[in-house]
């Protein structure tokens, strides 16, 4: 499946630490915290300057396509904490594990991702088409991020204080690929409601990837994202929570998780693209409320809507909360009729104050 020509096609620079978590890192007394911040977000920078201006004229992608098989293609390299991209090969699809963990999470988590689309969704691979899926691991040093380019995966190892590996949380991979699978589909802005709507859907399907390779129902579900990462000495449990946004982290040095929950508590911004990584608890929590509504596996009826949803054709790359809302809304009774899923809908937008009539 190629992009949509009336959206363009615009890859994207997207993080799984947003910005102002890392500055208000970046902040702190102590210069072993401060600095690897402070050289995560310059880098970060100098990276996203470089994915807009690559992406002014509407392009293809330049990585290679594969082809339409129900087996995922995955490549992955080692940047031996350089920048140089992809790094150094050093595991190819059906290759025996090497003996660096981080590049078998990766590997692990790339299949995860790959498998969830073709079971749940009968999609091959993030375009529909078997696109491979690539990984650097050891990118930089004391890197506190991991980031999907537009082409690839890149992971850092963390600083050791305040973030570990980040190929440790599957959950993270999936976000990162979903904002792949986003870009060959509804291609949504990345500002404002439609950027938050765009990390949100991230939140989801990575969620989503970690729940079923873990068996998990909705109610046994944890909703954090990125749980795992977060070294020891830090107050709390993960980046995110989809179950109660604002209650992932309450850290001397991070300070408190500010995602707002619903409508009420919408913070409007500059920073961070309009609050793509803040205003994407909103969307997640409605997501959380309808999973947990219907229950069972989560990947199959409330994924399934927001599957629909994502890959139709009436998503528009600019949609708001509330556009996004009514078109689920339409999903639940074209796929499901005057049934429970479409009360459950309308309950789970109506809570976090999203109109979706």
């Amino acid at each position: 499946m190629q992009p949509r020509p009336q959206h363009g096609f615009h890859p994207v620079f997207c993080t799984i630490v947003p910005p102002h978590v890392l500055d208000k890192l970046s902040q702190a007394d102590d210069p072993g915290l401060s600095g690897p911040a402070r050289r995560t977000l310059e880098g970060d920078a100098a990276r996203r300057t470089r994915r807009q201006m690559t992406t002014l004229v509407p392009s293809v992608p330049t990585v290679a396509t594969g082809t339409e098989s129900d087996k995922p293609e995955r490549i992955l390299y080692d940047c031996r904490h350089g920048t140089r991209l992809p790094g150094f090969k050093v595991r190819s699809e059906g290759e025996q594990p090497t003996r660096d963990a981080s590049v078998n999470r990766a590997y692990a988590g790339l299949g995860a991702t790959f498998e969830l689309l073709l079971t749940a969704y009968g999609r091959r691979s993030i375009d529909g088409n078997g696109l491979p899926l690539i990984g650097s691991v050891h990118y930089d040093e004391q890197y506190n991020n991991a980031f999907f380019d537009g082409e690839q995966m890149v992971f850092g190892d963390g600083d050791g204080e305040i973030f570990l590996d980040f190929t440790v949380a599957i959950d993270v991979i999936g976000h990162e690929l979903t904002h792949g699978l986003t870009q060959y589909t509804a291609n949504l802005s990345y500002f404002g409601q439609s950027g938050a709507l765009n990390e949100s859907m991230s939140d989801v399907f990575g969620s989503l990837v970690k729940q079923y390779s873990l068996g998990q129902t909705a109610d046994q579900a944890d909703w954090l994202i990125g749980a795992g990462l977060l070294a020891p000495r830090v107050q709390g449990k993960a980046l995110r929570s989809m179950k109660a946004p604002g209650t992932a982290y309450d850290d001397d040095v991070l300070g408190k998780d500010p995602q707002p929950a619903s409508m009420e508590d919408y913070i409007h911004t500059t920073e961070d693209n309009g609050g793509v990584h803040l205003n994407s608890g909103i969307p997640n929590r409605a997501f959380y409320l309808l999973a947990t509504a219907l229950g069972g596996n989560a990947w199959e009826r409330a994924g399934r809507l927001w599957f629909d949803v994502l890959t139709g054709d009436e998503l528009a790359g600019d949609a708001d909360f509330s556009d996004f809302a009514r078109l689920t809304v339409e999903a639940a009774k074209d796929r499901y009729g005057e049934g429970d899923e479409l009360e459950a809908v309308r309950k789970a937008w109506s809570e976090v104050g999203v109109p979706s009539a």
